[in-house]
Formats: C-alpha cells, structure tokens, sequence
C-alpha cells in the first residue's frame, strides 16, 4: 500500500511536467536557428554546395518547386536544386517573415522569394520550409515553392 501511495505523487509530477512543456512557447534560440537555417539554405544554393545542402536537409526531403515538379529524396532534391540554380541565372533572395512552431520538434518558416534575373526583372514567390529537429539540430524536412498568381 505504501508503494501506490508513492506512486501516485510521482505520477502527478510527471503528468504535470509532460503537460507543462507541452504549452511551453518555443524560445527564441530556436527561432533564431530555424531562421539561419534558411540563410544556410540560400548560402548553399548560391554556392552550388551540395555538402552543405546535404548537411542541412534531412534524407527524405521533398521538394514542390513553382513549375509543378517534385523532387523527392536527397539525391533528386539537391540535383534539381543545382539544375534550377544553373537554369535561372540571377541572384536569389530569400527573407524568413515569420515562423510557426507546430511542437517543440517541428515548425514552418514562411519566406518570401525572389529571384533577380539578369535582365533586372525580379521574380517573386513565397517557400515555405517545413523544419525538424534532428541530431541537435535543425534541418529542412520540406520546401513549398508557390509563385503567386497574378489578378
């Protein structure tokens, strides 16, 4: 009977805990991360990087780019990434207006995407970059590519 008794306040400790960290608001050094993060993003992909692309997206990324294609997996993400850096000339640009922590392990970044091309004109989309906590650390589980439509 003593044991049970024992029990239950450990219990309620735990409970208590579990509960409490679920509400908790993810704190800004993880915000932060998730937002250096995409800026490694881009950073690779001016570089034509593929180390350090791989080291940030996990193996099983998949990838929705404007056109309508999917890129599914490392490999054919990265490859496509390199494609479409080498096709579309131009600097890119891509700056993280907010993110939207889902749990304490996964969010989405929300940015805005432009692509300067080199006739001057500039075209702008939105990525939405669906992120995970793995291996202590962030990395880039998903990318949503979407170019506005025009009214």
């Amino acid at each position: 009977m003593k044991s049970k008794l024992l029990f239950l306040p450990t219990l309620s400790i735990i409970v208590v805990t579990f509960v409490s960290a679920q509400g908790q608001k993810p704190d800004e050094k993880n915000r932060q991360a998730i937002y250096d993060l995409v800026n490694q993003y881009s950073l690779a992909r001016e570089r034509k990087d593929t180390i350090l692309l791989k080291s940030i997206l996990t193996p099983d990324i998949d990838q929705l780019v404007s056109s309508g294609e999917w890129r599914n997996g490392i490999k054919v993400a990265v490859q496509g990434m390199l494609r479409s850096s080498e096709s579309n000339s131009g600097s890119r640009k891509i700056t993280v207006d907010k993110v939207k922590f889902l749990n304490q392990g996964s969010a989405i970044a929300d940015a805005r995407y432009e692509i300067q091309n080199p006739d001057g004109s500039v075209r702008k989309m939105w990525s939405a970059f669906i992120v995970v906590y793995s291996g202590e650390r962030w990395k880039i589980s998903a990318i949503r590519n979407m170019l506005p439509a025009q009214p």
